[in-house]
């Protein structure tokens, strides 16, 4: 049959610098067949391969042949086994085909031959005796004799510059079979076998005796005592940490609940002991003339308007309106992390800021406006004098109208006329400072002031305007608390009729029975909550867009 020459691919260098392997022009040499020239046996103490596995694979790879002589099988060079030697294993290293496997491997895989053609293959493939074994070494098992012995392929040695392992010779017990007309076993049989022996040797080995005590008791089994010593501060194995509590702030659930019982107590605690105090100071000679000296109010200037008109009813809604979602959304603004919808001006569009400080600064613009009205108007009407102290008398009056309230005996309540000059000067704080003090401190911090003039922001820091703004929204808070406490404490029927529905009279007790004003203050409140539910991106983009642009980052 025809042949056709081969070239072996060159690789890297055996050497640094020197010329890639195989030299140039080597070829894999063949006998007068084309077929590739068998090389020696195995050595001593390699595994052989049988001639049943070589013929399967043979027959696996390539299609049969019956009239050309099998060509024998090299193996293939590795690394060396020591620094500098020469390439494992040997060259012209062959595994060793038993001649029964062979036998049998060729009788069912192999197309019939002629004894002329088995001699030329065993002058081909000559295979080297195998060579005499060492003596065993110490508990290992016998190496097995005759033609059916298996040695085991040695590999890296156990120590540093000792012996390939096993030692040479060294091979699993085997059984010679008897001889019958019965088929040869077949690879994976003969594999099954040789893997059994390996294990049968390895079960002979003794298992080395369990450790124990000097009472007897085995190492590997708990003690039999009770448990007097738990694991410490330097055990190996601690216990699974408990789940850390989820706070609130600074405290959990519990504490906090703790710190309201606690703080609610020490504070009726303190108020029940201010208000015996009180009472005995204005039960002596010196509180029951500085109560007749200083009732709790003085008279108003000559021409000062009596009760309270319509606008400054609507006034009144209209800033309480404004003031619950200005500090709803200041909330959000101060606990907002990660915005989900911005706004930005249509002239500048990189100039972002959340949805919900757009809707804060849009509430501030409205307040101020409406701010502005109001006091245009209160000095317009005259009615500035019900809440702009004229005399110097407000502040004693002032601390008999708070000795009256710690007291729990109020003072009459008859904002139709006048205010007492308590509320006066709350109220003027509220309008004239706070106010004030808001609106300056929010505009630093928005946008509308100039990011770019290094004087003024030098001049006014934003860490003043951040410092201030905050207190000055809880004040707020604290004011409308203690506000509509007061009104509902001190007659909500008659205070409601003169705030929402501009009813009153000079006599304190009118409009006692009339619910005019509390139908208004109810209809107040449901607005305020649509107007809470509301304020949300689904409701608050449509309206933002028509001042800018919404995006989504």
């Amino acid at each position: 049959m025809a042949t056709f020459g081969s070239t072996v691919r060159r690789g890297l260098p055996r050497t640094p610098g020197g010329e890639p392997w195989p030299p140039a022009g080597a070829a894999p040499a063949t006998n007068g067949d084309g077929a590739v020239p068998a090389a020696e046996g195995p050595a001593a103490g390699d595994h052989p391969v049988p001639q049943s596995v070589v013929a399967g694979a043979q027959e696996d790879a390539a299609p049969k042949v019956t009239a050309e002589p099998r060509s024998a099988v090299t193996l293939r060079r590795g690394l060396p086994r020591v620094p500098g030697g020469e390439p494992w294993p040997p060259a012209g290293e062959a595994p060793v085909v038993p001649q029964s496997l062979a036998a049998g491997a060729e009788t069912d895989h192999a197309p019939e031959v002629t004894a002329e053609q088995q001699e030329a293959d065993s002058t081909a493939v000559p295979q080297r005796a195998p060579a005499t074994p060492r003596a065993a070494a110490p508990g290992s098992a016998p190496t097995a004799s005759g033609d059916g012995a298996k040695a085991l392929r040695r590999g890296l040695p156990r120590v540093a510059g000792g012996e390939p392992w096993p030692p040479a010779g060294y091979a699993p017990t085997a059984t010679a079979a008897p001889v019958t007309d019965a088929e040869p076993p077949s690879v994976h049989e003969a594999s099954a076998a040789v893997a059994s022996g390996v294990a049968a040797t390895v079960s002979e080995t003794p298992a080395p005796a369990a450790r124990t005590t000097a009472t007897g008791v085995s190492l590997s089994e708990p003690l039999p005592f009770r448990r007097t010593v738990w694991a410490g501060a330097t055990a190996k194995a601690h216990p699974a940490a408990k789940a850390e509590p989820k706070r609130i702030g600074p405290f959990t659930r519990g504490q906090w609940a703790g710190a309201v019982v606690v703080g609610g107590a020490g504070l009726l605690y303190a108020a029940g002991m201010a208000v015996l105090a009180v009472r005995w100071l204005l039960s002596t000679s010196w509180g029951m003339d500085f109560l007749a000296a200083y009732p709790g109010e003085y008279h108003l200037p000559e021409g000062a308007p009596v009760g309270i008109p319509a606008w400054l009813g609507w006034q009144h809604f209209f800033n309480v309106f404004l003031m619950v979602l200005i500090i709803r959304t200041g909330l959000q603004v101060r606990t907002e992390k990660r915005p989900s919808v911005f706004w930005s001006p249509r002239s500048n569009g990189r100039r972002k800021m959340s949805l919900n400080l757009w809707f804060h600064q849009s509430l501030d613009i409205l307040w101020i406006v409406n701010g502005v009205i109001f006091v245009v108007l209160l000095f317009v009407t005259g009615q500035w004098m019900k809440i702009v102290p004229t005399s110097w008398e407000v502040f004693p009056n002032a601390v008999s109208a708070a000795l009256q309230y710690v007291s729990l005996d109020w003072p009459t309540e008859n904002g139709w006329v006048n205010y007492n000059s308590l509320q006066q000067l709350a109220y003027f704080a509220t309008v004239f400072l706070a106010a004030p003090l808001a609106i300056a401190t929010g505009v630093r911090m928005s946008h509308v002031w100039p990011k770019n003039a290094a004087g003024l922001n030098k001049a006014y820091p934003v860490e003043w305007a951040r410092a201030v703004h905050f207190p000055v929204m809880l004040y707020f808070v604290v004011f409308i608390a203690v506000h509509v406490f007061l009104v509902f404490a001190t007659g909500a029927l008659r205070n409601l009729n003169h705030m929402y529905a501009a009813q009153g009279s000079v006599d304190p007790n009118a409009y006692a029975d009339n619910w005019t004003g509390f139908w208004f203050f109810a209809l107040s409140l449901a607005v305020i909550a649509a107007a809470w539910i509301a304020a949300r991106p689904l409701v608050l983009a449509p309206i933002a867009r028509l001042f800018g642009k919404v995006s989504g980052r």
